[in-house]
């Protein structure tokens, strides 16, 4: 497992153009953009409050093309929590997840089984005519896999503050967990597996700030 510290970190995975870097700078900035500009390898942090500790949610936004596979490598063994992002509009999107799975299995080996893990169907805002995934179809790889499943759209702010709150939710090790606002959490979407097993009164709680 990586080294414990005040880090968080959470990696992102997919193809090109499948709105990684959309979904990381919704989240973080509250921000979208039209226009896809590639990505090598980026890092957003959010500073998170935990009752008498500070630490650091680090995302790192990675490359969709093939031409790093030392910098994936990398990634995974340091990364704690993984995001694996296909479009909805695109099967062979979903398609170039499953040897990206199959690195993470390899490296974190025994850990996975503790190791939060979220596929993401992203832009769900597309129009029917141009889905290729339905969700149900996205539901089931992530049963296959063994992971959580949650359509988003970075474009309409559906379900992305969510996507990274279930996310942590699943942390088993530390019982992270966003708090999306001051009145408490946001209702869970019905595909989303139950990460929340056991109390968390007795365990230190990390909050958005």
């Amino acid at each position: 497992m990586p080294e414990q510290s005040n880090d968080y970190r959470v990696v992102v995975f997919g193809a090109g153009g499948v709105g990684k870097s959309s979904l990381v700078l919704r989240f973080v900035k509250g921000t979208f953009r039209e226009s896809y500009i590639p990505t090598i390898e980026d890092t957003y942090r959010q500073v998170i409050s935990s009752n008498k500790t500070i630490c650091t949610l680090q995302i790192t936004d990675t490359t969709g093309s093939h031409q790093f596979p030392a910098m994936q490598r990398l990634s995974i063994s340091k990364g704690h929590a993984f995001i694996l992002v296909y479009s909805v509009s695109s099967r062979q999107s979903l398609e170039e997840l499953k040897p990206i799975w199959q690195t993470i299995r390899e490296i974190k080996g025994a850990d996975l089984p503790n190791i939060p893990v979220m596929l993401a169907g992203n832009k769900c805002d597309e129009s029917p005519e141009i889905r290729e995934v339905s969700a149900a179809e996205g539901q089931a790889q992530a049963q296959e896999w063994g992971v959580s499943f949650m359509e988003t759209s970075a474009k309409t702010n559906h379900n992305v503050t969510q996507l990274f709150q279930e996310l942590l939710n699943m942390e088993k090790n530390r019982n992270v967990s966003l708090q999306v606002d001051g009145k408490g959490k946001k209702k869970k979407e019905k595909n989303v597996k139950d990460g929340g097993e056991g109390s968390a009164s007795g365990r230190e709680k990390c909050l958005l700030m």
